[in-house]
């Protein structure tokens, strides 16, 4: 059945305002709450189809918002993004994977305006975990771990000439390390901290810059890591 009802706290959002009516279409419990498969027109102009359970979106649905430049199609737990599913947002980016609490949470996908991309685990919203990204127009790839949205500690870089493994801190490679080049040749080294100092007619500017430094090189034969790996 279909009703009009007064506004309904359960946008994605919640920035619904006491003003506006909504449409509800489908079953309900004992108690009149939505309960079973409907579909509701929101008060914001947001749209729902999907399960309930008692009142809240809970199982399988897809919520389309307002502006129809953003939808999610997946799992809802007590009216939250929760489980599988996929997020497409506003810019054209797009996320495909595990949700806790509204939130990325645990594997997923994300292609990204620009069509970069990033596999691997996520916490509250952020890279972290192992996961690799995957710059599109430089043909860069950085494997490893990722800590609070940033490439840390152990990983590896892979271009279309070579691969280095090492130790990082944010996308800057810091102490030991290997290069692996195409052609077979490997150095061993490791990355040192050098202070330049820069002017100008105006100015003076002091940077600290990581700077390579071989200490072995030898023939280890064609690399097994690849771009598209």
């Amino acid at each position: 059945m279909t009703s009009f009802e007064s506004l309904d706290r359960d946008s994605e959002d919640g920035a619904g305002i006491r003003m506006y009516i909504g449409t509800y279409e489908g079953h309900r419990n004992e108690k009149y709450e939505r309960h079973g498969f409907g579909h509701a027109l929101l008060p914001n102009g947001d749209e729902y189809e999907g399960e309930y359970v008692n009142g809240k979106r809970h199982g399988r649905g897809k919520y389309v918002f307002f502006s129809k430049q953003a939808r999610y199609e997946g799992q809802y737990v007590n009216n939250q993004r929760h489980g599988q599913g996929t997020f497409w947002y506003p810019d054209g980016s797009v996320y495909d994977g595990d949700w806790t609490e509204g939130q990325r949470n645990g594997y997923g996908v994300y292609i990204y305006a620009n069509e970069d991309k990033y596999l691997g685990m996520w916490k509250d919203d952020r890279r972290h975990g192992q996961g690799e990204y995957i710059y599109k127009d430089h043909r860069l790839k950085y494997k490893g771990n990722w800590t609070n949205g940033r490439f840390e500690d152990e990983g590896t870089i892979v271009t279309p000439n070579y691969s280095y493994s090492g130790t990082f801190s944010g996308e800057e490679p810091v102490g030991p390390g290997r290069f692996h080049f195409d052609t077979g040749c490997e150095q061993e080294g490791e990355y040192v901290t050098k202070r330049i100092v820069r002017r100008t007619s105006t100015m003076r500017e002091v940077v600290h810059v990581p700077v390579w430094r071989c200490l072995m090189l030898y023939d280890a034969g064609p690399r097994k890591t690849t771009l598209n790996s």
